[in-house]
């Protein structure tokens, strides 16, 4: 035995306790490796166990999983979403996310799980998922992104702030969404009398006039004289819906008179009768051109185009109702034949 076993002065037996302490520490590594990936699995089998329906038309829970099943239910669960069956994606996602073993796999699936609660409109449950993500993936800025649009539609602004300085510390650019958040708590707060609001968006308008179509939406709600103080002809395009569905009422004829492209709209509209026929808008200039030639019977109709993930929709938005982007909407109008009443206010 003695000759086997170096002695304790001889420079092997240095060696050979390196070894042995390396080989130690790594199955105890390893060990503790597994035993917190099993850990983390329970934790999230549990925290999936909240989600679990009995809604969900797919009957997932004696379907025998192999792993070559991964994409192209991940593709039909994205396929289920954007057709708006939202109960079906949300099933297959849960079934996914408990039987990979990929880390990284799980957590876009998660995410993925998080936008679909968000567009189907469980807030909550988004909530809870946004936060599980971040609890592995605390700088994920999407999923950051995703938590703050959750709170917005909360109405909690606080909250939704907050998630906006774990974000500038990660080298975002969050100036424009602070203002839009600043803008959307003005309009909730029901505290601030109407003039400070009014004070309150012009002084907004000034920081960031990137948010010149809600602002002036807004204002007109409010102060309508106020309102046209602000609005820029240069930015017809912007908010031509917002002005050709205003109300008699809430016109101020001497800036409309004053300005040839707001003496377009309105000419077009019917509520001038000068002709003016230069507003730099095609359709509304042809427009304006057919009534002066005697056609009465046209109108605008609008859609709106987000500028960001190009989705069109029928009606305007704050986010894009696809991709949650904000201040991305572009009117688009073209000429339609006048139905029997469009008189009234997209406000």
């Amino acid at each position: 035995m003695e000759n086997i076993l170096p002695a304790y002065n001889d420079p092997l037996f240095s060696i050979l306790l390196i070894i042995v302490s390396a080989l130690i520490i790594a199955v105890v590594t390893y060990a503790w490796g597994l035993y917190k990936q099993q850990k983390e699995q329970g934790h999230l089998l549990k925290f999936l166990e909240k989600f679990d329906s009995s809604e969900c038309a797919l009957d997932t829970g004696d379907m025998p999983f192999e792993p070559h099943m991964l994409k192209p239910l991940a593709l039909l669960a994205k396929a289920f979403e954007n057709s708006g069956e939202y109960h079906k994606s949300i099933n297959i996602y849960l079934y996914l996310i408990k039987n990979i073993s990929d880390n990284p796999t799980k957590q876009e699936l998660l995410e993925r799980l998080g936008n679909t609660y968000l567009h189907a409109g469980f807030l909550e449950r988004a909530r809870s998922i946004y936060t599980e993500v971040l609890r592995e993936r605390p700088r994920n800025t999407q999923v950051l992104y995703e938590l703050g649009v959750v709170y917005e539609m909360m109405h909690k602004y606080d909250k939704a702030k907050k998630v906006i300085e774990p974000l500038e510390m990660l080298g975002e650019d969050t100036y424009t969404l602070t203002k839009y958040l600043e803008l959307s708590q003005i309009k909730e707060d029901e505290m601030i009398p109407a003039q400070d609001k009014v004070e309150k968006l012009i002084r907004l308008f000034k920081e960031e006039p990137k948010l010149y179509r809600e602002i002036v939406s807004t204002m007109l709600q409010l102060d309508t004289k106020a309102a046209w103080q602000i609005i820029d002809p240069k930015r017809l395009k912007e908010v031509i819906d917002i002005l050709w569905f205003l109300p008699n009422s809430q016109l101020d004829l001497d800036i409309i008179t004053s300005n040839t492209q707001l003496s377009t709209l309105y000419y077009a509209k019917g509520y001038l009768q000068t002709p003016a026929l230069q507003s730099g808008i095609f359709s509304l200039d042809m427009l304006a051109t057919a009534k002066q030639s005697g056609f009465e019977q046209g109108d605008l109709l609008f859609s709106y185009l987000c500028k960001k993930c190009k989705q069109s929709f029928p009606v305007s938005f704050k986010r894009c109702p696809n991709c949650m982007a904000i201040n991305s909407v572009e009117v688009e109008e073209k000429i339609a034949k006048a139905s029997p009443k469009t008189d009234y206010s997209l406000l």
